[in-house]
């Protein structure tokens, strides 16, 4: 499935993917809690900042097209955490490699990613490489709540479950990070997102949040 402009995702969508869940309520409280996290986290950002320069050189963050609320597209911040050539790294380890080549394809995942640096690995097992999508938030394209934003090429994946998906910011965290991350199949994943829009509440959000906090120390599924 290829959509190629806003008009194509309204008409596959319908109008309720105009309206994100929480309303202006969830939407105030991700922008005066993003700000006084960024304010709070800074000094980290930096280090965090000068620890890539210094060890691996090049971009300090990476801005990956994602699909967030009714479809649009959108520049997902991360810290890098893999090397400069990892497209061309990847391409040559799934063809010299069948087992990881059906792993790539079932969940778009590998556990031992050739493409990973050695901060990368503390980075992504600490989820510190997610700190810079505070600015997503603050911008509107994510919510400190939501589903884990997908790629494009998922949307196939999500199926008749995408209409859900797309009634909601992505989150930087959410009901599959508190849920085993990899540890959970795919299938389960698009159920999770699916059950946290259908039965969305406020309260709902405050629990993932303070759940995620052991989540994130456990490092349960996390690679």
């Amino acid at each position: 499935m290829t959509i190629h402009n806003t008009t194509d995702y309204d008409t596959l969508l319908g109008q309720d993917s105009q309206r994100a869940i929480g309303g202006s309520a969830k939407r105030a409280f991700d922008l005066v809690a993003s700000v006084a996290a960024a304010i709070v986290v800074a000094p980290l950002l930096i280090m965090l900042s000068l620890l890539i320069l210094v060890t691996n050189g090049g971009p300090v963050t990476i801005r990956h097209q994602r699909v967030g609320k009714g479809g649009r597209k959108f520049g997902c911040f991360k810290f890098r955490t893999m090397v400069t050539n990892g497209d061309e790294v990847l391409k040559r380890h799934l063809a010299e490699n069948p087992a990881a080549m059906e792993e790539w394809t079932r969940n778009r995942k590998l556990v031992v990613d050739p493409r990973v640096t050695r901060l990368g690995r503390i980075l992504r097992k600490t989820s510190l490489d997610e700190l810079p999508q505070l600015f997503n938030i603050i911008a509107g394209d994510m919510s400190f709540v939501g589903p884990r934003p997908i790629v494009e090429d998922e949307i196939v994946r999500y199926g008749n479950a995408f209409a859900e998906y797309s009634r909601a910011r992505p989150g930087l965290t959410g009901r599959w990070q508190i849920s085993g991350r990899n540890d959970t199949g795919y299938d389960e994943r698009v159920k999770l997102d699916r059950e946290y829009v259908t039965n969305w509440s406020f309260s709902r959000d405050i629990v993932i949040l303070v759940l995620t906090i052991p989540a994130v120390i456990k490092a349960r599924g996390v690679y």
